[in-house]
């Protein structure tokens, strides 16, 4: 997702703290359909009336902040910022949006939670302060009146910020787009310089706060996210609408969602390879168990570093030799599935003469298990990754398994790493770690080593299925082995950037879609074609940064 500079405040501060769950009100089909342009007016209507009551509530909290300030100047600023929110209920009328304002609807259930919140909050009722029922001293009212501008911050910059992201998305001489001028509205200037003076004024008032004062700031200002969240994911949709994925998928018919991904740097933020080779650094033991030293035995803390430093420069070397001869070769014009798969083979080589190489050296010799595991719970994960794992294998209303194909040379490694103890068992296609009582023999059982070999153990995941009823694939991957199962499914999401995959992928005549983006063109497809089928190996795959984006199209928000 863009980025936007709000200033270096606690405002700025919060923002860049929480901004990643705008991710969960941009993937709802309210958003997404709007993007699309074919939101039905049914639906935007709903909107309106709901919003309507809560610009009333802030218009009432920003009443009540202003008696709580105790300065003229901050009177004065939170008065201008409540004639704004009367102005805009005063321009909600057909004159403004082109159509009929809606009849006068009954508050639901997510819009009284965020109505009642922005209410306690302006009149000092904060859950767990203590705030007297009668401000005292002005020093206590300046302090709600912080508080109130905390709870309404997020709401208009996370408006500004969304309608930027669809207005980025807009053929800005498309005319034909029926809410483009209620995007064109919230991106413009004017709406953009009122969220900056909140968030201003939210900086000057809390200047004089303690640090426990400023933390129930951060409590409400992520409070109001949530509640945003809520409230968008609540809008009534009575079309089909691409997000969330699994509600397109209809169990009754035996709909079920098959998810893979890839381990190192998709679920890991960094390569395991590197911190199996730790492990045996940091508990080589000094000798043999029996009392004989072996030649590896001896071998000290700083030659084992050194072997490994030495294996990891060459495979390095070797990767990148490896792509440099495939990308000197012509570009292909449109998508080869053929051509890319003829350049993989050299990858297979490289792989396994890597993988013997280590095997070689000796040094995953005299692991032990349970370190293994203990390191696999400490293991560093990409932020979201194992809740999204978690709720998916957790969720009792979705047919849905999980698969980890992974170049990884131990099994055990990932199951620690991802796995809760009340889960279900997770479905681990790796390497494994030869043992003998407990302790590493030093060689790999050697299962995926390949691209191919990844394919196929895909395939064949495939092909146990129950062939009647709706299935559909994801596949989640961000390194060059991941290409061919990524183009294989149903739906192929690209984690992170990795410009070897890139550029190995342009190559060969694939194209790399924003996720975002390609929902909404996909939103589109329903609406022009009836239905928006998902194709395998039609040559587009879709990139996203981060795991809330993966949980925000496949299950919807996060709460």
């Amino acid at each position: 997702m863009g980025g936007m500079d709000v200033g270096g405040g606690i405002a700025g501060k919060l923002w860049n703290k929480f901004r990643s769950e705008s991710v969960f009100v941009n993937y709802t089909p309210f958003f997404v359909c709007l993007a699309a342009g074919n939101l039905s007016a049914d639906s935007f209507h709903h909107y309106i009336s709901q919003h309507v009551h809560l610009l009333n509530a802030f218009a009432h909290a920003y009443e009540l902040a202003e008696e709580c300030a105790d300065d003229d100047e901050d009177k004065k600023a939170i008065r201008n910022l409540r004639k704004y929110v009367q102005a805009k209920l005063k321009s909600h009328d057909s004159l403004e949006w082109g159509f009929e304002l809606p009849e006068e609807r009954s508050l639901t259930n997510a819009t009284v939670k965020y109505t009642d919140f922005l209410s306690a909050t302006a009149s000092g009722r904060i859950e767990g302060e203590r705030v007297p029922g009668k401000l005292a001293t002005p020093f206590e009212k300046t302090k709600v009146a912080a508080y109130t501008l905390g709870a309404i911050a997020p709401c208009m910059r996370l408006f500004a910020f969304i309608n930027k992201e669809i207005q980025a998305l807009l053929d800005p001489n498309d005319s034909t787009h029926i809410y483009k001028k209620w995007i064109d509205h919230y991106c413009s200037e004017n709406f953009e310089a009122y969220a900056f003076r909140i968030e201003e004024l939210l900086d000057t008032l809390s200047i004089s706060l303690t640090g426990e004062e400023l933390d129930v700031i951060e409590k409400l200002y992520h409070q109001s996210m949530r509640l945003e969240v809520d409230f968008f994911s609540s809008q009534p949709i009575i079309q089909e609408a691409v997000v969330p994925l699994s509600r397109t998928l209809d169990p009754a018919v035996g709909g079920e969602l098959s998810i893979f991904c890839d381990f190192d740097l998709t679920c890991t933020a960094f390569d395991s390879s590197a911190i199996l080779a730790e492990i045996a650094i940091i508990t080589r033991p000094k000798a043999d168990p029996d009392g004989s030293e072996t030649q590896l035995s001896r071998m000290s803390s700083a030659d084992l570093r050194s072997t490994w430093d030495a294996l990891s420069a060459q495979y390095t070397e070797e990767f990148e030799q490896c792509v440099e001869s495939i990308t000197t070769t012509k570009t292909a014009e449109t998508f080869s599935y053929e051509g890319l798969c003829e350049a993989l083979e050299q990858f297979a080589h490289f792989e396994k003469a890597a993988n013997s190489r280590v095997v070689q050296s000796g040094v995953l010799k005299g692991l032990n298990q349970e370190d293994i595991k203990r390191a696999g719970q400490r293991l560093i994960l990409q932020d979201g990754c194992k809740g999204f794992i978690q709720k998916i294998m957790k969720n009792e209303n979705l047919t849905a398994a999980i698969h980890v194909l992974s170049y990884c040379w131990c099994g055990d490694l990932i199951r620690s790493a991802l796995s809760s103890g009340d889960l279900k068992a997770l479905n681990v296609h790796s390497n494994e770690l030869s043992c003998e009582d407990s302790t590493t023999t030093g060689e790999i059982i050697k299962k995926l080593e390949s691209p191919m070999e990844k394919l196929q153990a895909f395939n064949n995941i495939l092909n146990n299925r129950d062939k009647d009823g709706q299935h559909l694939t994801v596949y989640i991957g961000g390194s060059v082995g991941d290409l061919l199962c990524l183009l294989e499914a149903d739906i192929g999401i690209v984690m992170g950037s990795s410009p070897t995959l890139r550029r190995l992928g342009e190559q060969f005549g694939i194209s790399f879609v924003p996720l975002f983006s390609g929902l909404v063109a996909k939103q589109r497809e329903v609406v022009e074609v009836g239905s928006s089928n998902w194709k395998r190996l039609s040559g587009t795959l879709y990139t996203v940064s981060s795991w809330d984006e993966i949980h925000a199209f496949i299950l919807g928000s996060s709460s």
